[in-house]
């Protein structure tokens, strides 16, 4: 008897994910531990030495306890990731949410709905950093915004919080990262039966009394995928709050890139490791939470 193909061997599905197993081992398992490795490592003005020290751990929380109820650097430089992080993350849910909504509920051809499905994610296509130097001259001291402001008597004199400032910064982070949260959540709203929908409004729901009973539980798989993938970028982020905070507002992303342009490796190794763990301790509430797995 011939031996069994290996389409039907019970390690056919072993053999199938070994190819995306090693991409994910290449590039995520092996520069992580690393990143975890180093981070343990001694340094000094002058050289970087292999080492088993929690020093480096001790100096990213240096003084942060002692000082309580005052708060250290790092601790204002975490609040201030996660307050950016808050606000971002309730303003691209409210506008990816109510766009999809639009998409899968007001419009009922289907080359329609793609058609602007596209256009919405017209954003991707462009780079990061050219969308956010677009808001420059916008908001700038000399710029339209503010020349419309004037011209229209808003205003008596340029504003100068317009850009290098927290709202500038927040405005970006929403321009750039609104299509990560409202793809996945348009995709769970193509997925609800329109019938459950028709059913609540024959049972005399109101349409507030539809969308939160019926539409938003499901698509909380959507907007807990949404809501990773948002979180997860603004976390780490350090190019957009540069650019758009003009230097001058502190992020964790921030600190880890001026760390490793000064080459002080295990110290970036050991607040990225820190900020990590505060990321994964995050995704673990929202997948408590939601049941994501419905999704995928």
């Amino acid at each position: 008897m011939a031996a069994p193909a290996l389409t039907t061997s019970k390690y056919a599905p072993y053999w199938q994910a070994a190819p995306i197993a090693l991409i994910f081992a290449a590039f995520f398992l092996i520069p992580l531990a690393a990143t975890v490795v180093v981070s343990f490592w001694e340094y000094t003005e002058y050289s970087i030495e292999p080492a088993f020290v929690s020093q480096n751990y001790l100096d990213v929380f240096d003084g942060c306890f002692a000082d309580l109820p005052n708060l250290c650097v790092t601790f204002k430089t975490y609040l201030s990731t996660l307050k950016f992080c808050l606000i971002v993350w309730a303003i691209t849910l409210v506008v990816g949410f109510t766009t999809s909504y639009f998409l899968a509920f007001h419009i009922k051809s289907l080359t329609v709905q793609m058609a602007l499905f596209m256009v919405c994610t017209i954003p991707f296509w462009t780079s990061n950093v050219i969308r956010m130097i677009s808001w420059i001259p916008l908001l700038g001291r000399n710029g339209l915004l503010n020349d419309f402001l004037l011209s229209t008597g808003l205003v008596t004199e340029r504003q100068d919080w317009f850009l290098y400032s927290d709202f500038s910064v927040g405005l970006a982070f929403v321009h750039l990262f609104t299509p990560f949260m409202a793809v996945p959540i348009f995709n769970s709203m193509m997925r609800i039966d329109k019938a459950l929908v028709e059913a609540a409004y024959d049972g005399g729901a109101s349409t507030w009394q539809t969308l939160w009973n019926v539409i938003i539980p499901l698509c909380k798989p959507g907007i807990a995928i949404g809501s990773i993938f948002v979180i997860t970028i603004v976390m780490g982020d350090y190019i957009t709050i540069g650019v758009m905070g003009g230097q001058q507002i502190a992020s964790i992303g921030k600190v880890i890139q001026v760390q490793m342009n000064y080459l002080q490796f295990p110290i970036a190794a050991a607040n990225a490791v820190v900020l990590l763990i505060l990321v994964l301790m995050i995704i673990f509430a929202m997948t408590k939470l939601v049941d994501i797995r419905k999704e995928l």
